[in-house]
């Protein structure tokens, strides 16, 4: 069975590697990116009627700001985002099903989304940056692909990925979503998007790749 490496940056790497080795794989971290919090404002709670959080990260790392904007009810893009966001104290009125286009938002609403510095904005909503992915300039374990299959968890990560990987022949990749897939370029030894944009779907994916012969 070939081993699965998995990009995301932490918490959400260890999230994904334990379940993955309750599938009974061989799960390996290198992380692409570093997330870290950057300095921002939380406008009037009044301007807006709800709260977009994309990812976990703007709950995670938007800090003492977040305390003003709990008055707003909350569209989480996934389950594992809508639970921080109850735990830190936010009402959820409606769950995704892990991918941004698959949310469900009011229309016509006044809409204010919480987002990373480079990730893709909402459109019809005010959109402020809380947090940053920096890319890690040498990932441990590059040299180590060959003969893995690759968890690419968003079209920034196959992006990056294919800027540092030039030999990619024998090295499977298992992505999150059809724009995921399509950032990663060609060359490699296969490359299949998950049926649904959510890790379990992800996973469960990776893991047909992984016990599929070939490189």
């Amino acid at each position: 069975m070939k081993p699965l490496v998995v990009l995301r940056p932490e918490p959400g790497a260890s999230r994904t590697a334990a379940r993955a080795d309750a599938m009974g794989l061989e799960v390996r971290l290198m992380p692409l990116f570093l997330v870290v919090p950057i300095e921002w404002a939380a406008p009037d709670p009044s301007d807006f009627d709800a709260l977009i959080l994309t990812s976990a990260n703007a709950v995670r790392h938007g800090g003492e700001q977040l305390e003003t904007l709990k008055p707003l009810p909350v569209h989480a893009v996934g389950e594992a985002t809508a639970a921080l966001a109850r735990a830190a104290g936010f009402t959820v009125a409606s769950v995704g099903r892990g991918g941004s286009r698959d949310m469900s938002l009011p229309a016509g609403g006044r809409l204010l989304h919480l987002t990373g510095l480079a990730n893709v904005r909402t459109p019809a909503a005010k959109s402020i940056a809380v947090y940053e992915a920096w890319p890690v300039e040498r990932p441990q374990g590059l040299d180590t692909l060959p003969g893995s299959v690759v968890a690419v968890h968003s079209p920034r990560a196959g992006r990056r990925l294919a800027e540092l990987v030039k030999d990619r022949s024998r090295i499977a990749i298992a992505a999150i979503s059809p724009a995921a897939a399509e950032a990663c370029g060609g060359g490699w030894s296969a490359v299949q998007a998950a049926d649904e944009p959510h890790d379990a779907a992800l996973l469960a994916l990776a893991a047909r790749l992984c016990e599929s012969p070939g490189p």
